[in-house]
């Protein structure tokens, strides 16, 4: 049985001050809760700023793995606290997490013993960590987005599809990740609107300035790819 296992990295967690990391750090776990609920997802938080989820269908690794990066940057952390010109403030705000989805079986998998196991773990991880030497060429903050198998088919196949969406997502703000989430999470515009307090004709223009559009085409790409 395959999965899709997503490892994150959040981006610049540790140029927090305390109160805005123990604040990212419960946000993650309503994040997770709300990930188990809708798509079953089993995750956990390593070290307060890493995380491992895994997908149990696999179709459903990119919708996951984008619900993820909108919910992390649409935390909000005041910069205007931080030293100006601190760069690495501007990259969390910017990037929130670097994700790699690895897609493949696990040998070993038992949520309720924190046990996972297997190539789609060690794809995703190898992803984050840099091992692979096809990470090593490239600089990691331009790229926050991956996708790890054994098919270099898929590989080369995604390459160029999280690569545009990764850029997409660099220039969401705040609101329009908050919006891009609940989507992602499969709420309807009317049920957005009354979530966030706003109307719901601003909800149809932060999803069409986010590129809503293109963001479902690429989910329903994945998994049409995935389920075969």
């Amino acid at each position: 049985m395959k999965y899709s296992v997503i490892s994150g990295d959040i981006v610049s967690s540790t140029s927090l001050n305390n109160e805005d990391q123990k604040f990212v750090e419960e946000k993650i776990k309503d994040l997770l809760s709300d990930l188990q609920q809708e798509f079953n997802v089993y995750g956990r938080v390593i070290k307060g700023d890493y995380l491992e989820c895994v997908v149990p269908n696999p179709a459903q690794g990119l919708q996951v793995a984008l619900a993820i990066k909108s919910f992390i940057k649409a935390i909000p952390v005041e910069t205007k606290q931080y030293t100006k010109g601190d760069n690495r403030i501007k990259q969390f705000k910017t990037h929130g997490i670097r994700l790699a989805i690895g897609y493949g079986e696990l040998s070993r998998y038992n949520p309720e013993e924190g046990i996972i196991d297997g190539e789609a773990i060690y794809f995703s991880g190898r992803e984050i960590s840099g091992e692979t030497t096809y990470n090593k060429e490239r600089i990691v903050i331009k790229n926050t987005l991956f996708f790890a198998s054994k098919s270099d088919d898929l590989n080369k196949n995604f390459q160029p599809l999280l690569a545009l969406l990764d850029v997409l997502l660099s220039k969401a703000t705040s609101r329009q990740c908050e919006v891009l989430y609940l989507k992602l999470m499969n709420h309807q515009e009317e049920e957005i609107a009354k979530k966030l307090g706003i109307g719901q004709s601003a909800v149809n223009q932060h999803s069409t300035s986010v590129g809503w559009n293109a963001i479902e085409e690429a989910v329903n790409y994945f998994k049409m790819i995935i389920s075969k």
